[in-house]
């Protein structure tokens, strides 16, 4: 969603249930689900273990829960539906969770998220591991994300990740569709 802002801090979020839970996965649960390292360039040097997906257009969404639901729902589901009351409008839907993995050495290129449900949905980050040479760079500028922290990415803009570091970046990113946003994407 196109925010005011390249990111917003959302601020502390109790994660440490979530951090113990995507830690504890074995190497076959990250390699798992390739879809989007083959559907999207910009993935490629990333693993993921998805819980919610979406696919179709904004007329014809369809919401599924995937494999990395069983493995780590009851840690996930909380923080999701913390971060969404304190700062979010009630009645949405989650259209994406996952927790998403840049290798140590790995870069996502510079890119927008150019799906339609993109412009009309939350793009929340909560880092699970980072390291000091992480860069995380949107619009230009360069940010770095702390673990137990949240944040929204405005996704609209150009944004790119550099992991330079000898440790994998992780990070817990879920889309949150407000109602309101439901509506006037099926209108539109």
């Amino acid at each position: 969603m196109n925010i005011d802002e390249p990111l917003k801090t959302l601020g502390d979020v109790d994660a440490a249930p979530l951090i113990e839970a995507v830690l504890a996965l074995d190497e076959s649960a990250w390699l798992a689900n390739r879809n989007r390292q083959t559907e999207y360039e910009v993935h490629k040097q990333t693993q993921s273990v998805v819980l919610v997906f979406c696919d179709g257009g904004m007329d014809d969404m369809t919401i599924s829960k995937e494999s990395g639901w069983d493995l780590l729902a009851d840690a996930a589901v909380p923080v999701m539906h913390d971060l969404i009351g304190r700062f979010y409008p009630p009645g949405g839907t989650i259209i994406r969770a996952m927790a998403a993995k840049l290798l140590s050495g790995g870069r996502i290129n510079p890119h927008f998220d150019s799906h339609a449900s993109f412009r009309h949905s939350h793009r929340i980050h909560v880092p699970i591991t980072t390291n000091p040479r992480v860069r995380f760079t949107i619009d230009g500028k360069p940010f770095h994300l702390q673990v137990g922290k949240a944040y929204e990415v405005n996704n609209q803009k150009t944004h790119s990740v550099i992991n330079s570091g000898k440790e994998d970046r992780i990070t817990f990113i879920f889309d949150y569709m407000p109602a309101d946003q439901i509506a006037g994407a099926a209108r539109s």
